[in-house]
């Protein structure tokens, strides 16, 4: 039996490990560092370093690296070793403060969106403090943050501690109004992981699985999610087996691994890990990716992180439990009496007017090729953006602007009919799950997200539009001479002014769309559509308020993440081409070859008129092939187009979703007609079938 308790964390330099390996001074100034978001010095950093080195070396390490996020949406890390020579031939293991504090990995290979010409290659990272070091496979890992030689962020990290900088500054003046001096505003976050798991052999059969993540063709199986009985269902022992072994690894590195259960789609599944601060939750969740796939290729399986690895069945998201914390006390907890808790309806009200007034950069932040698929696909959330709140507090507001008395709603014992059964007492409100953007009780579930995207940006988003309201509201109370009625005022009519985002109905339905077109609400359906909100001039001016992106930082995330998704879909059109050459039409006419041998000589033995089922299988399927050929070749045509055509990549955006993916799409239809007709011997690719389920 393990003994979780002793082993979670022990990768980790966790304070509990600073507390027993630092000197006492030593180890207050690093404190004050973290808390108090102060420069290290130099002779602190080198006294920890040596300390870190000491600790690592025990836990078998030989090298470290800088553990960075750059805009490529996976993890980066360059390896060094602890040896040092000396003058008799031998080494000892050294680190330095310095080489604890920064680090100079070349910057030229990385996204940067014109801010890095590819001949200036110097880049630094900087160590963050924040969140702690560990060690992995022989190896000290230091988080850290990764910017260009003139400064500016070439990763997610940093715009992430700055937007967490903002709030906390403007969530501090809000609080001081109400006589409260606290020490640190922190926004928390737990993000639920999706996932397929899948056999290893079924995925090497796939070019598609191994080059894009996702399957371009595959006929729906005979059973699917119909019966919805994957859902929570029985975890099968291959499966359990990796996920012991993953929550053992994930322990080990401190991350709170709370809940892992079966998802809706058969081969999928769900971890959800308990919350905790913005930071270290972006690079738990980062490390949680990394280690499923790590983990599942130990259990001869591959775990899929890409939203939509299958048509037909449900895709793979990530829901962002965003809330808000002054020195542990969330911000967003209504109480017993939410309409005599003004404390928690000016953070409410602050968080409904961000998302109404900056609904675009809500959508653009859950923007990807791969999340194009899932969004209003009656699977996830809709593209447009609202809040669900609930009855009761609903309720609330409504009569806060109507000046009616609030009644709350009284706790209602849960009766079941079974005598046997506890009573329990009944939440006031029900969960809405197609909902973008829920309150759940004391906290926001931002359910637009894609399963592989980093909860970074979602969450820079977040926090800067909440710091921009609250410092709207806290501008106006500070020069108050009755702060109870200006602050009810404010309150009052900030619902009233953007009641229209709130929408406690079903967000899959026809008539939201039609509703919220009505109220005025965005509808972004693709990531073309979506991404120029970065550059819009009302953000540039937010995010250059809070200092959280400069204008080329925006501007560079913009080009990033537009060529990004062209260059995902181009990939998966060359990858979709080159397989219906090797693959589908040799597999077409092999059918063919067959189908017409067997009609010549059924024609030999017998009337011409008792083969009329036969022929009719075969012209079908010979007319598929021509509806093939002649789609193959539209979308090569369009694919070969190259992006120096283009006049900004805005308009290369537009083309390769309108020309390349829609005959992506066009071309997918007969090749999954054929699949249905042409026997497995001769298709040669493993079906959704095989696929799906072949995890025992």
């Amino acid at each position: 039996m393990i003994d979780v308790p002793s082993i979670f964390g022990s990768m980790v330099f966790n304070d509990s490990v600073m507390k027993t390996k630092l000197p006492k001074d030593i180890y207050k100034a690093l404190k004050r560092t973290i808390s108090l978001g102060k420069h290290l010095n130099l002779d602190v950093a080198n006294v920890v370093a040596a300390a870190m080195k000491e600790w690592a070396v025990e836990k078998g390490a030989t090298h470290f690296t800088h553990w960075f996020q750059p805009m490529t949406g996976v993890t980066a890390e360059k390896h060094d070793s602890f040896i040092s020579p000396e003058e008799n031939g031998t080494v000892i293991m050294e680190f330095s403060g310095k080489e604890l504090v920064r680090g100079e990995p070349d910057a030229s290979s990385f996204p940067s969106g014109g801010l890095r010409a590819t001949f200036e290659a110097r880049g630094y990272t900087a160590w963050d403090p924040t969140s702690y070091a560990f060690v992995k496979d022989g190896t000290l890992y230091i988080p850290t943050a990764f910017c260009s030689y003139t400064g500016e962020a070439l990763d997610k990290k940093t715009p992430l501690l700055r937007s967490m900088q903002a709030i906390d500054t403007q969530a501090k003046r809000i609080l001081k109004l109400f006589g409260k001096d606290v020490v640190h505003v922190d926004t928390t976050v737990g993000a639920e992981q999706e996932y397929f798991l899948i056999d290893k052999k079924k995925y090497l059969e796939r070019p598609d699985l191994i080059y894009c993540g996702r399957t371009l063709f595959g006929a729906t199986p005979p059973k699917g999610q119909e019966l919805d009985d994957h859902y929570f269902g029985v975890i099968k022992p291959r499966v359990a087996a990796f996920m012991k072994d993953l929550d053992e690894q994930l322990w080990k590195f401190g991350i709170l691994a709370k809940t892992k259960h079966n998802e809706v789609a058969p081969a999928q599944h769900e971890l959800a890990p308990v919350f905790t601060s913005i930071n270290i939750a972006t690079d738990h969740n980062q490390l949680t990716m990394e280690l499923m796939k790590s983990v599942a290729e130990k259990h001869g399986m591959v775990c899929l992180l890409h939203e939509k690895p299958f048509a037909g069945i449900n895709g793979s998201g990530k829901h962002n439990n965003w809330s808000i914390s002054a020195d542990g006390v969330n911000l967003l907890d209504p109480g017993d009496t939410p309409a005599d808790n003004a404390q928690f309806l000016v953070f409410l009200a602050a968080v409904i007017k961000a998302v109404d007034e900056y609904q675009d950069l809500i959508r653009l932040s859950a923007a990807s090729a791969g999340n194009d698929h899932r969004l209003g696909a009656s699977e996830a959330p809709p593209a447009i953006v609202s809040m669900f709140l609930g009855e009761e507090l609903t309720e609330i507001l409504d009569c806060l602007v109507n000046g009616r008395p609030c009644q709350g709603k009284e706790k209602v014992l849960m009766e079941i009919g079974a005598t046997v059964l506890p009573h329990f007492p009944k939440d006031n409100t029900d969960r809405n799950r197609t909902s973008p953007f829920a309150f759940t009780g004391n906290k926001f579930e931002f359910r637009m997200l894609g399963s592989a995207f980093s909860v970074a940006g979602p969450n820079i988003v977040l926090n800067t539009i909440v710091a921009e309201e609250l410092s709207g509201f806290a501008s106006i109370l500070e020069e108050s001479t009755d702060f109870n009625k200006d602050l009810k005022h404010i309150i009052i009519s900030t619902i009233k002014n953007h009641k229209r985002i709130i929408f406690n109905g079903d967000g899959y339905s026809k008539e939201w769309e039609k509703e919220a077109e009505k109220r005025g609400l965005l509808n972004m359906k693709t990531t073309p559509e979506a991404l120029p909100a970065y550059i819009a001039e009302k953000n540039v001016k937010l995010f250059k308020k809070h200092s959280v992106f400069t204008e080329n930082e925006l501007r560079s995330r913009y080009e990033i993440l537009m060529e990004n998704y062209c260059k995902i879909i181009r990939i998966e059109a060359k990858t979709m081409i080159e397989m219906v050459h090797k693959y589908v039409i040799p597999a077409g006419i092999r059918f063919q070859k067959f189908l017409a041998e067997t009609l010549s000589l059924m024609n030999g033995f017998v009337a011409p008129e008792t083969t009329e089922k036969e022929g009719n299988l075969l012209r079908s399927v010979c007319t598929l092939m021509d509806e093939i050929m002649e789609k193959l070749s539209l979308l090569e045509e369009k694919s070969e187009e190259s992006s120096v055509d283009f006049q900004s990549v805005y308009d290369e955006g537009l083309f390769v979703r309108d020309e390349i993916f829609m005959n992506m799409e066009k071309l997918r239809v007969p090749v999954d007609k054929l699949e249905k007709l042409v026997p497995p011997d001769l298709w040669r690719l493993p079906d959704y079938g095989e696929i799906l389920y072949s995890v025992d």
